[in-house]
């Protein structure tokens, strides 16, 4: 157990590198890098599924993974099992989503049968859940661009916007600043 702070102690010293270099301290770092994730994920779910909204192309896009699915049986690769388990989960999570604020198509408040919403093959996903489960499946294929945005704008972000609003907010509470 002594040596658990060795462990960490090159992670901790390429975050303090990358603090001293960029000029932001670490905690704002890390809440900038937090935050934008968020954001390069809903921002892109919202623009996504609108467009795909207004080009119908939910429905078509959904209905044909799972088409390849089931015509393919042999096809196992990697991509087909991803896009399979994207559309599975994007099912689920538009229907919590859809139930606990009443949209896309779903009363507030219904509960959605979790054995219905994971069988795709026999029944067709249509207007806006196929929509939002394209949404989700493209956001899920945009990780790692989105991790990569995130890291390249944190320090920046955390000059911009969460260190002002951290100092402003010691300021408010009549303490200075403990680093800069």
């Amino acid at each position: 157990m002594s040596n658990s702070g060795g462990r960490f102690a090159p992670y901790r010293n390429a975050l303090t590198a990358i603090s001293g270099r960029t000029g932001a301290p670490l905690p704002s770092l890390i809440v900038s890098f937090a935050i934008l994730h968020e954001l390069t994920a809903i921002v892109p779910i919202v623009g996504i599924f609108y467009t795909a909204r207004s080009v119908g192309a939910g429905e078509r896009v959904v209905n044909a993974i799972a088409l390849s699915q089931d015509s393919s049986t042999d096809d196992q690769s990697w991509v087909n099992t991803k896009l399979r388990l994207w559309v599975d989960e994007g099912e689920q999570w538009a229907g919590r989503i859809g139930c606990r604020y009443g949209i896309l198509g779903f009363e507030k408040g219904q509960f959605v049968d979790q054995s219905r919403t994971s069988q795709l093959g026999g029944s067709k996903l249509a207007g806006d859940v196929a929509n939002a489960v394209l949404a989700y499946g493209a956001v899920k294929a945009l990780l790692p661009i989105r991790i990569g945005l995130s890291l390249y704008l944190s320090p920046m972000f955390s000059r911009t916007v969460v260190e002002p609003i951290r100092l402003g907010g010691l300021r408010l509470l009549g303490r200075g600043p403990k680093f800069k």
